[in-house]
């Protein structure tokens, strides 16, 4: 039996709980490995291999670097929430290790959640273009650059062209980054049994553009306009996509991830738990 451990190095009492669970863990003869801390360790490549279960210390962005290590892997992920929200959490630190024990037993619900397979494409000074792929879990989006001028782009589903639109952005979430960056944009809450993709434009230059949702099986382009080449960054989880200084993203091609994140929780019934504490402010009814 091998556990990943990863928490949030920036809080103390999450550092504390992974300690605890390292201890609790060894004591049940596991082996224990830990994600290093990415401000000291900036291009550590941290993997999930012949793990049977990552541990996520932390609130959703600690759950989101869990999942980008997993990948497309299927290693279960179980969150225990030391942030302000916790939504993709599924407990908090008082059951730590009634949590972590069940997730060892196979006694927690599975949630299998859609992913994305992201391809980007960059043009660098000199007209050459170069591609990189990444995997997302929430969502993708194109976005502004500090300069603040809007962004220019064509939608495209499965080939068909759905508009240029002019605006702050677009982001392309799956079902469980639909009550992340997609909500705030003004895009729907989207039960995690959805398999395609919600795509929702930021601040359009129009009252006509709304947001849809795409069946598993579509493929969202966005191609940024050649007639406006202002300043424009590409996000996958809220990480700036990976490029060499000087490179211009001009190209996106989104689809549904080749593997679900496994991610365990107490019950079917947890998202709309969530839903509830977090949205509409219903705790403990």
């Amino acid at each position: 039996m091998k556990v990943l451990i990863v928490p949030n190095y920036s809080r103390p009492d999450a550092l504390e709980g992974a300690r605890h669970l390292e201890d609790w863990l060894f004591d049940q003869g596991a082996d224990v490995v830990w994600a290093r801390d990415k401000k000291l360790f900036p291009d550590a490549d941290d993997s999930a291999e012949g793990c049977d279960l990552v541990v996520s210390l932390g609130g959703d962005g600690t759950l989101l670097r869990a999942a980008r290590i997993v990948g497309y892997t299927g290693v279960p992920v179980v969150g225990i929430s030391y942030g302000h929200l916790g939504f993709l959490t599924a407990a908090g630190p008082e059951d730590l290790i009634v949590t972590v024990g069940d997730a060892l037993a196979g006694e927690l619900h599975v949630s299998r959640r859609a992913t994305l397979d992201i391809e980007c494409e960059f043009e660098d000074k000199e007209g050459g273009t170069h591609s990189r792929h990444c995997f997302a879990l929430n969502d993708f989006a194109v976005s502004r650059g500090g300069a603040g001028n809007m962004v220019e782009f064509d939608v495209s589903v499965s080939g068909k062209h759905i508009d240029r639109l002019r605006g702050d952005g677009f982001v392309v979430s799956t079902a469980t980054g639909s009550t992340g960056y997609a909500l705030a944009a003004g895009g729907p809450i989207v039960t995690p049994e959805f398999t395609g993709m919600v795509c929702v434009p930021i601040a359009p230059h129009t009252i006509m553009a709304r947001a849809f949702l795409t069946s598993p099986a579509d493929v969202v382009e966005i191609e940024m306009s050649p007639e406006r080449p202002v300043m424009r960054h590409f996000f996958a989880d809220g990480q700036p996509v990976p490029r060499e200084k000087g490179w211009r993203g001009v190209r996106a091609c989104v689809r549904r991830g080749p593997g679900d994140l496994v991610l365990l929780d107490r019950s079917a019934q947890s998202f709309y738990d969530s839903v509830s504490r977090v949205f509409y402010g219903q705790v403990g009814k």
